[in-house]
């Protein structure tokens, strides 16, 4: 009796959290499938029913998008920025994480404290003094201008998180490695980055969404019209007195599909990182 009880309340407790991820699945699909359903529609049919399928699919949309030139530059100048940034915040991140986990002095504590700081502190409330700096630097209206700012953006949640996963790697591992004659910089390319991929695919799905939306930066330090990012070359669809919504949403849902697909590239190593530690023995 004892035991069916106890499988009666498993079998109740998978239950309700099926029932909740449902729900939360519902929640979170919807407004795609707004943005996708729309997409197709024309201007006029978007207001007329803007929740049920079209009855006439409207493919121009996608492709006035496409025809466009502007679209592939914005594209292309919003893939370099997120791909450069995030290979940067990987490389330092992990150097910067191996050196702390190794490092055993009285101020290694206090040097990572200061380092994941830049979790709690929002950078945006810099904006003034950074666009002095990109100034100064001479990288006003550049895609460059982006890259330092989002690898710092980046930095502190690699290093808490890439931090953390190197200090659960066996020393013996690591001793052994430097038995055999390697130096602290092969043993981190050999060792360790190998094991490092699912928290290497975590940091990196983290920062990818917040760097590839971005808008408040590119509109802060970009004016020159051919090294605007993506989304804020979408802006130019906003019109004063009436805006293309079908176009617009189309746009976005293009914009949407390289963060789906590196997703998808690197989930199951994402995943494998979320449930490192869970199961024991």
């Amino acid at each position: 009796m004892e035991k069916r009880a106890k499988s009666l309340r498993l079998r109740n407790m998978n239950i309700g959290s099926h029932i909740v991820l449902i729900l939360w699945s519902v929640i979170v699909m919807f407004p795609l499938y707004i943005m996708i359903v729309n997409s197709f529609k024309d201007r006029l049919s978007i207001y007329a029913n803007p929740y049920g399928l079209p009855k006439k699919w409207n493919f121009s949309n996608y492709t006035d998008v496409l025809k466009s030139g502007d679209f592939f530059r914005y594209f292309l100048n919003s893939l370099t920025v997120v791909l450069i940034s995030l290979a940067l915040i990987l490389i330092i991140g992990s150097m910067v994480s191996y050196a702390l986990s190794q490092w055993r002095g009285k101020w290694s504590h206090g040097l990572f404290l200061f380092l994941i700081m830049g979790m709690m502190l929002p950078i945006k409330i810099a904006s003034i003094r950074l666009l002095e700096m990109m100034r100064a630097f001479h990288l006003l209206n550049t895609i460059w201008a982006l890259i330092p700012i989002y690898v710092a953006m980046g930095i502190p949640i690699a290093v808490f998180i890439l931090t953390e996963f190197i200090r659960q790697i066996p020393n013996e591992l690591l001793e052994a490695s430097r038995i055999d004659g390697a130096g602290r910089f092969m043993t981190l390319i050999t060792i360790v980055i190998p094991m490092l991929k699912p928290a290497l695919a975590t940091v990196a799905i983290y920062n990818l969404v917040p760097f590839w939306n971005d808008l408040w930066f590119p509109l802060i330090f970009i004016n020159d019209e051919n090294q605007k990012t993506l989304l804020l070359g979408v802006t130019r669809l906003f019109g004063q007195y009436q805006t293309d919504w079908s176009k617009v949403l189309a746009v976005l849902t293009l914009s949407s599909l390289p963060v789906l697909i590196l997703y998808l590239l690197m989930s199951r190593q994402f995943i494998k990182s979320m449930t490192s530690g869970a199961v024991k023995g």
